[in-house]
């Protein structure tokens, strides 16, 4: 019988058996000149790519992002133009569990995106938190591990958790949002994103501005109690993955509101907080939302492998009218990303389809190196007199960076008015939380230090929360004192 769609080697060639390996008579050994079951045989061992180190459980899908409101003033990045729709991709992923972990552990959640610009990809790669546990990239290592597995028994411990946070008291704003509500969306449709992060935004004009990014679900903010996503994880533990896809394939496509933060280049210098501190928020008073578009998620992925495990996110990907900030953390991340995407997938990883830029200006003296299949020919140096590209500097505007201003630099290392680690998270819980709200925030608190705190993290978590609130902080000691329920 002759079958069209016949099973082939990964060279074309058509395969005698899909389930008989080939042998000296029917009982006999195997034979080495067996080429299509030794190509399976080492495919299979070299199938998966190292998990990404955080972030290694997650999904996503691709979509549009379409400008509402003219920003033009602010920035002259082509993906925020008037009128302009951008094909991008979206991630959204746990931070500390591994690639079999439940999707409803408590933990912040990555808000990746890449959007494919006419002038190269730009990412965004935020959380679905407005800050972050610390401000220094040199502490961002120690943080991750503290949140991973023991060493000697490879179980992950609270213990070690607390004993990190509350030796590092910058990470109070972010443990007090953790542990609240948001600490467990309902979906990935349900939560907000956010930068986190100072970027700057260029006008065409050359004025520069600070602006935060707030993206905001239209499907509005919903999240799952502690006992709802315990019972979920041990249900289904891809119970945000299967949610997401299955609501684009019923036509219901998620959709979120761009609002963004602008402040003005020297405010920065005299702003009551540290506008680069990422554990710090900007006050929506004083620097109110301002409406940008709308990013719609319409298409799941064909391939999680090739679209999704093997996505390289990476907050460099700046288009000209955006730059980094002072922000240590950001510029530290500017280096970590691209360097673990080549380490993980390959040094040509923006070669794969879902990392390849879409307009057809790619014009990289990046050469050779494993995989490499579009090397640009000659002339392979700059600079050249042979016709090769070359850089063009008026693209970006003059002055595009702060590097040039140490007044600013020097600000941005300096204590502001209002700079100090316990004044936000107090005031989220103070003014911010209703009282049910407050309740379940006591709640989780004391129920994640009764799961194995020793005594001395726990005096040091007791007062750690007294800090941010004297009430919740006495309310959580008496409610681990008093012992399980």
């Amino acid at each position: 019988m002759s079958v069209e769609n016949y099973t082939t080697t990964n060279t074309g060639i058509p395969v005698e058996s899909d389930e008989h390996s080939l042998t000296v008579g029917p009982d006999g050994p195997i034979l080495l000149q067996d080429h299509y079951l030794i190509e399976q045989m080492a495919q299979f061992n070299r199938e998966r790519v190292p998990e990404r180190q955080p972030h290694a459980k997650g999904g996503g899908a691709y979509g549009v992002f379409e400008v509402t409101n003219d920003v033009s003033a602010y920035t002259k990045a082509d993906l925020f133009q008037p009128g302009r729709s951008t094909e991008m991709l979206a991630r959204f992923s746990t931070v500390a569990g591994e690639r079999g972990s439940p999707d409803t552990w408590r933990d912040p959640r990555g808000f990746a995106l890449k959007f494919y610009t006419e002038q190269g990809n730009y990412d965004m790669v935020g959380n679905n938190t407005p800050v972050f546990f610390v401000r220094d990239p040199l502490k961002f290592q120690q943080f991750i591990r503290s949140q991973k597995r023991r060493a000697d028994t490879n179980l992950r411990d609270n213990d070690m958790q607390w004993d990190f946070w509350t030796l590092s008291p910058e990470s109070a704003h972010q443990v007090t949002w953790l542990m609240g509500d948001r600490g467990i969306p309902r979906t990935w449709r349900h939560m907000n994103g956010y930068s986190s992060h100072t970027y700057m935004w260029v006008n065409a004009d050359g004025q520069r501005f600070w602006v935060r990014y707030h993206f905001k679900t239209d499907q509005g903010i919903e999240f799952l109690t502690q006992a709802e996503a315990d019972e979920l994880a041990g249900k289904d533990g891809d119970y945000h993955q299967r949610d997401l896809h299955s609501a684009i394939e019923r036509g219901e496509h998620p959709s979120w509101t761009l609002k963004m933060q602008i402040m003005p280049f020297e405010d920065a210098k005299t702003y009551r907080f540290n506008p680069f501190d990422l554990t710090k928020s900007i006050s929506h008073k004083d620097y109110p939302l301002i409406e940008v578009g709308r990013m719609t998620l319409n298409r799941n992925v064909d391939d999680y492998h090739v679209e999704m495990e093997q996505a390289a996110f990476e907050p460099n990907n700046l288009v000209p009218g955006i730059g980094p900030s002072p922000d240590r953390m950001l510029l530290g991340r500017l280096f970590s990303y691209a360097d673990a995407h080549r380490y993980r997938i390959g040094v040509n990883y923006a070669e794969l389809p879902p990392n390849a830029p879409r307009n057809a200006q790619r014009r990289s003296y990046a050469k050779d190196g494993a995989m490499r299949f579009n090397n640009p020919g000659d002339p392979v140096y700059a600079p050249n007199s042979k016709g090769g590209p070359q850089a063009d500097t008026d693209r970006f505007g003059e002055p595009a960076g702060w590097h040039t201003d140490g007044e600013m630099v020097r600000a941005a290392a300096a204590l502001h008015a209002e700079d100090d680690d316990w004044g936000q998270p107090g005031t989220l819980v103070r003014d911010v939380l209703d009282d049910a709200a407050r309740e379940r925030l006591v709640s989780n608190v004391v129920g994640h230090l009764l799961d194995g705190v020793s005594e001395p993290v726990l005096e040091r978590a007791f007062e750690y929360w007294r800090n941010i609130d004297k009430e919740t902080g006495d309310r959580i000691e008496a409610g681990v004192r008093a012992g399980p329920r």
